[in-house]
């Protein structure tokens, strides 16, 4: 499957001009990177894959209809997929674009 193209327009919409934003298809997906870390992709399965701070992961999913990305039947803590029933509004879509760039901008670059 493909990644939605519509979704990923509206994250790089979002995301705006930063000089700093590289895309690569990644997973299957697009992912959108800030100084070569990952903050979000437009996910193969659907939806979105949004890299969290892996402290925050446990109260992002209780607090939302997030769940943790699971690779080769492995639990990834700081990676989450969020259904595209979830990311209907831009306003839905903003807070994880936010909180992916967010946490791409604190590591350092690659």
């Amino acid at each position: 499957m493909a990644y939605d193209e519509e979704l990923a327009g509206r994250i790089r919409q979002l995301i705006g001009s930063d000089p700093e934003l590289t895309e690569k298809k990644m997973f299957g997906g697009l992912a959108f990177l800030i100084r070569g870390n990952m903050a979000i992709a437009a996910s193969s399965e659907g939806g979105a894959m949004v890299r969290v701070d892996p402290a925050q992961s446990d109260s992002l999913l209780a607090t939302t209809k997030a769940t943790l990305v699971n690779m080769r039947g492995r639990d990834m803590p700081g990676w989450l997929r969020v259904r595209s029933d979830d990311l209907r509004t831009d306003d839905q879509l903003a807070t994880w674009v936010e909180i992916g760039t967010g946490y791409a901008r604190s590591l350092s670059a690659k």
